[in-house]
C-alpha cells in the first residue's frame, strides 16, 4: 500500500461538523472533537472536546481552539464514536 498525501485544506474542509482526534506534536496527547472550524492558517475549533493523555481522559473541555503548528496529526473518530469515547 503506497502513502498518497493529501491535500489537507479540503480534506479539513470535508470534516466540518464531523468528529475527528488530533494528535499534538509533544507528549502523546489527543483531542477528540467534532470539528467546528478551520481557518486560512489551519487553526482548528473543536467542540464538545475530551483530552485524552497517553490514551486516558482527563476531561471533558468542551470548545477548544488548537492552533495549527502544534498539531502531528488528524484523523476522522472510526464511525460510532460521536460521543468520543475511547477504549480503555
Amino acid at each position: 500500500m503506497a502513502f498518497a498525501p493529501k491535500n489537507p485544506r479540503p480534506m479539513l474542509q470535508d470534516l466540518i461538523n464531523d468528529y475527528v482526534i488530533i494528535r499534538l506534536k509533544w507528549g502523546a496527547t489527543e483531542y477528540r472533537g467534532r470539528l467546528v472550524s478551520v481557518d486560512s492558517y489551519m487553526n482548528i475549533q473543536l467542540s464538545e472536546t475530551e483530552e485524552y493523555i497517553d490514551r486516558k481522559s482527563t476531561g471533558t473541555l468542551g470548545q477548544v481552539l488548537i492552533r495549527c503548528n502544534n498539531v502531528l496529526w488528524i484523523s476522522k473518530a472510526p464511525e460510532g464514536e460521536g460521543d468520543t469515547k475511547m477504549e480503555e
